[in-house]
């Protein structure tokens, strides 16, 4: 399909311009669709489990990537790449534990 082939090859691109401007790209997924979900919530009884995304859930993630940067602006940048106007690029700092180790 043409548009498949435009999606990957903005990935392509995205992976390209990460490693030729010093970022490292250490891991990703694309992700099943939000319908498949299970979703994990503990009432009174105990553990619930039902199927489909959390009932507030709007928007859902479609894929992810690790990367790690030390230039945020220029990451923002790079992800113009893989923008959609029916869809968003949401950067987030993930929680580094790693100075917490043995407490």
């Amino acid at each position: 399909m043409p548009g498949e082939v435009s999606v990957f090859a903005k990935h392509e691109e995205f992976a390209r311009l990460l490693a030729s401007r010093g970022h490292e790209l250490a891991g990703g997924q694309e992700l099943m669709p939000s319908h498949t979900t299970r979703t994990v919530t503990k009432g009174d009884d105990g553990k619930v489990v039902t199927d489909g995304p959390y009932a507030e859930t709007v928007e859902q993630l479609g894929a992810f990537y690790l990367v790690e940067s030390d230039d945020l602006e220029d990451l923002l940048e790079i992800c113009g790449v893989l923008a959609e106007p029916d869809g968003a690029i949401e950067v987030r700092t993930a929680v580094d534990h790693s100075d917490n180790a043995g407490d």
